[in-house]
């Protein structure tokens, strides 16, 4: 059996007696980094053999770690600190574990996106994580954009000293949209800064100390509607025959509003008409209501 187990992100105390059981009962520990791992065996006097796999030599150890298995030994894998898997080295050792039909799981435990999504006080439901932002040109502005069209909460890890630039890119991308930098999370100076993407922008002028969480509510607020304009366009395009649906998507059009919007203030004001009956939209053909 390979087990992958979640490690505390600062606080030791958050480590599970389930993780604690599979260090002690394994044949080998494989983790991102033996001195950070040593320092988590020493705390809880654990002694087993360390075997480093990290991004640059996953796949070789991968492979070394399959034929271990096949020989019937509890191999244990534990990133620095969070879930193998979530910006840590963890994928391939289960890809591995698939192609040879071999057995796996995870063991639950700490986890700082999990915990962002809840600290940040933003919605939380649904939510997205988009790890770091690439450095890549392309593919930053690629994630920028994802970001962009996801509409709903965004968490992102980004080190200290590009925490500023993140979010000014965050700016000029979705807008001054709510947000959260959250810092130190579990530890004894841990810090949530909740605010407008310009205000937190302001704030880390200067590098924080600390890694660090980005939660933004990319939904865009929606700009104040001027009813009387929105009724004129209405009025005016069924006096010139349009059907409901023609006048409904052309002022939605010039408007740039939901065209569901503009529809349920239409349907509003030709029953209104239809009460008194006057106006010039008693006769409206109401045909199918616009797509979304």
């Amino acid at each position: 059996m390979l087990e992958l187990l979640a490690s505390p992100i600062g606080n030791l105390g958050d480590i599970t007696l389930r993780v604690l059981e599979a260090l002690r009962g394994c044949d080998a520990v494989y983790c991102e980094d033996t001195r950070r791992t040593l320092q988590l065996m020493n705390h809880f006097d654990i002694k087993k053999p360390l075997i480093s796999c990290h991004e640059h030599n996953e796949q070789s150890r991968a492979a070394e770690i399959i034929p271990r298995l096949q020989r019937g030994e509890h191999i244990v894998y534990i990133s620095d600190a969070g879930m193998p898997g979530i910006s840590d080295p963890g994928a391939a050792l289960i890809k591995a574990c698939q192609d040879n039909d071999l057995p796996y799981t995870v063991l639950p435990g700490a986890s700082a996106v999990l915990m962002s999504v809840v600290l940040s006080g933003l919605p939380t439901e649904p939510f997205a994580f988009f790890g770091f932002l690439p450095r890549d040109g392309k593919a930053q502005k690629e994630r920028l954009k994802a970001i962009a069209d996801w509409q709903h909460l965004a968490i992102l890890y980004e080190s200290p000293n590009r925490i500023r630039a993140t979010l000014e890119k965050l700016l000029a991308t979705l807008g001054d949209c709510e947000a959260a930098v959250l810092r130190e999370l579990t530890k004894r100076h841990e810090d949530c800064v909740r605010g407008r993407l310009s205000a937190l922008m302001a704030r880390y002028e200067e590098p924080p100390r600390g890694e660090c969480v980005i939660a933004v509510y990319c939904r865009r607020e929606a700009p104040p509607v001027d009813e009387k304009a929105l009724d004129a366009l209405l009025y005016g395009a069924i006096e010139r025959g349009l059907s409901l649906r023609d006048a409904v998507t052309e002022t939605a059009a010039l408007l740039n509003l939901p065209r569901k919007q503009v529809y349920a203030r239409a349907l509003e004001i030709t029953s209104i008409d239809h009460r008194h009956d006057s106006g010039p939209v008693r006769h409206v053909q109401h045909d199918k209501p616009p797509d979304k």
